[in-house]
């Protein structure tokens, strides 16, 4: 049994793909799209709606279709049980060679802590809230940050460039490699300690409301930054909590995110940007650095260590300094 396959965007655009495509989807397959060179990737069967981290040019280089094939197959060694009778994940594991030291493949995943509480309901906003953006390279980064959240970590919202519906198949990985409950963002959510949302794969925005109970809510629209779900859009919907935020720009394309991870910092929030080193593609963490929206810089593995520790003294404070 594969655990990728690579097809072409004329593949991708014929109507019978659709067969082939829930096959896939059923036996926890990814496929990796090789999109025509100079042409936009139209289709009504594989729609990527701007996005891509399952797309890569037909003319990209081994080393970037390599970079996307182990983001789409990369998997933890310390997984959750699967429960669907008895069934085994059918994901495996790809590891780099023995004799690499590319960095952007050997972060470290730290085993989750499977003894903390049970998820509680945030009634105000009292903890923090942590948000992540990614692109490509995305899946990767985010089996590293988000392998060593504790089970009670607090409420998390990710938004993940990816193609239109792929965003069960993603949350169920992360979940079976997490030790908080991961799970696709659909309907109005309130807030859990211990719950990751994702938004992924859908023709909405995951978005961050204040009310008497805050939630996660997925909201129809018209795309933010060339993209549907946004980082801009979820990152700006926080910014009137932004003392209790604590939010991330990780790998991928584009700029996406680096505007309303600057009104966060400008409004108090603790922000991060994944340095170039462990990036697979540095554009969106540099769009963020250039621009100052980051307050640091860090190595992927710093990542998850920095978003648990919540918003700090110098993101309260900062509204002064870049306003």
């Amino acid at each position: 049994m594969p655990t990728a396959v690579l097809i072409s965007d004329s593949l991708a655009n014929l109507a019978e793909f659709e067969v082939m495509r829930a096959l896939f989807s059923s036996l926890d397959v990814r496929w990796l799209v090789l999109t025509a060179p100079g042409k936009a990737h139209k289709s009504t069967s594989f729609d990527t709606l701007g996005s891509d981290l399952f797309s890569v040019p037909g003319d990209a280089d081994a080393k970037t279709i390599e970079g996307q094939l182990r983001s789409l197959t990369r998997s933890s060694p310390y997984r959750k049980p699967a429960v669907s009778q008895g069934r085994k994940p059918a994901l495996a594991s790809i590891t780099p060679h023995p004799k690499s030291t590319n960095s952007k493949f050997s972060s470290s995943i730290v085993r989750p802590n499977l003894t903390q509480p049970e998820p509680r309901d945030i009634t105000h906003i009292a903890d923090t809230v942590i948000l992540i953006g990614a692109s490509t390279g995305g899946v990767d980064a985010l089996l590293s940050v988000l392998s060593c959240f504790p089970r009670d970590c607090p409420p998390t919202l990710v938004v993940q460039h990816t193609g239109s519906g792929f965003g069960e198949s993603l949350s169920s990985l992360l979940n079976r490699q997490c030790a908080a409950t991961v799970a696709l963002a659909k309907d109005p959510q309130p807030l859990r300690r211990g719950t990751i949302l994702i938004g992924a794969g859908t023709r909405t925005h995951l978005v961050f409301k204040n009310g008497t109970i805050p939630s996660a809510e997925c909201i129809a629209g018209s795309q933010m930054s060339g993209h549907m779900p946004s980082v801009d859009m979820l990152f700006k919907s926080a910014v009137g909590i932004a003392p209790r935020i604590t939010a991330a720009i990780l790998t991928g394309m584009g700029k996406d995110g680096a505007e309303g991870l600057l009104e966060l910092r400008k409004a108090g929030a603790a922000t991060y940007a994944q340095d170039e080193a462990s990036s697979v593609i540095f554009g969106m963490p540099r769009a963020a650095i250039e621009i100052g929206a980051a307050q640091k810089t860090l190595p992927l593995g710093k990542i998850g260590p920095a978003l648990l520790r919540g918003p700090n003294i110098q993101g309260r404070h900062s509204r002064r300094v870049l306003s």
